[in-house]
């Protein structure tokens, strides 16, 4: 495997030296989305267990989105199944996930988000398929969505396959431009793996050498959800079915359940008026630069609630140089006001 080349560090007087001149970066672009965006929107929970004891299991119907849950016998959400998607949320051991060397944010939580092999519909839970796989999967340990996800971030050991190939240790966005400023985007998962990768439109891609252990923000996501947890892949936004490549080809893409619908005129469109909804597992997406457009920018995978009741996700980015819940560049949450916050615009459950 090529060795990465090492990346300068930028101190912080150079950046914004650098910023001075004439050209326009997300660091800078964030002082002007401050005006342009709604206060901070109310935020309460989508389930709250309030189901009747029954002393057994029990399904039950829900809608915003279509969705059936099951209930243990005191009344109590134990998983979620939305129609349309392939990811479930089951309710298990109580993890830790944390990054103490960027942020003192930390989420426990019993949430494990599962690909089920097969798209939910209603009545799903009485085919022979989900009956196989719900008795494989709930209760179980083995390595999930939020396991996936964190096995990347700094400090993360590296682990490899039975080829020698390493899929998961600490990654990075990109390498740094000819500025020393900026980082180049479009870096993929098998940039990161550092192998070619054909995909099932029979497209081969092939890594770029100083993108090794790199992933950018949509890259990561193809990372966790698609080489790990096993959903399709495209090799672009436009050919075959699977997860598109960039984060606005997912967040416009026919792939899953748009739970937050992007709404009002582009090309900023407007901050959803409640986040109710999300569920843990759901992929986000944010508009946060003048450059792309009316494209959203910047896609992320939504957590949950932190230990300080803040809403929070875990994403590639810039700032950090590699997947992170930290704070570097913005705090890693929906609610409040702080620059991700405002710029959320949609989010999609696979």
């Amino acid at each position: 495997m090529p060795k990465r080349t090492g990346r300068p560090l930028v101190h912080a007087a150079t950046v914004l030296a650098l910023l001075a001149g004439s050209a326009y970066f997300t660091y800078e672009l964030r002082k002007d989305e401050q005006a342009k965006v709604p206060a901070a929107q109310t935020i309460t929970e989508n389930l709250d267990n309030s189901g009747k004891s029954t002393g057994k299991q029990t399904w039950e119907r829900l809608n915003n989105p279509a969705r059936s849950v099951l209930r243990d016998g005191k009344g109590a959400v134990i998983a979620t199944f939305t129609d349309g998607a392939r990811t479930a949320t089951l309710k298990g051991p109580t993890r830790t996930f944390a990054e103490p060397a960027t942020t003192s944010t930390k989420v426990v939580t019993d949430d494990w988000v599962r690909m089920m092999p097969e798209t939910w519909t209603r009545g799903s839970e009485k085919q022979q398929w989900f009956k196989d796989w719900f008795k494989q999967y709930y209760g179980s340990e083995e390595d999930d969505i939020f396991a996936f996800a964190f096995q990347y971030i700094q400090g993360a050991p590296a682990k490899k396959d039975d080829q020698g190939i390493q899929y998961a240790g600490h990654a990075y966005y990109g390498p740094l431009k000819a500025d020393g400023v900026d980082r180049y985007e479009q870096t993929d998962f098998y940039d990161y793996l550092g192998i070619p990768y054909t995909f099932r439109d029979g497209v081969t891609k092939y890594p770029q050498s100083d993108r090794l252990r790199s992933v950018d923000c949509s890259g990561y996501l193809r990372l966790v959800y698609g080489y790990r947890a096993r959903f399709p892949l495209m090799s672009d936004n436009d050919h075959g079915d699977g997860l598109p490549r960039t984060a606005d080809g997912m967040a416009r893409g026919k792939e899953g359940v748009d739970v937050v619908k992007l709404q009002g005129p582009g090309p900023w469109y407007e901050r959803p008026a409640g986040i109710d909804v999300l569920q843990p597992g759901d992929l986000l997406f944010f508009k946060m630069d003048h450059r792309t457009g009316n494209h959203m920018d910047h896609s992320a995978i939504y957590l949950g609630p932190d230990t300080e009741g803040h809403k929070v996700f875990i994403s590639s980015r810039k700032e950090q140089n590699g997947p992170t819940i930290g704070d570097q560049g913005g705090v890693s949450r929906l609610d409040g006001n702080g620059f991700y916050a405002k710029l959320f615009r949609s989010a999609k459950r696979l």
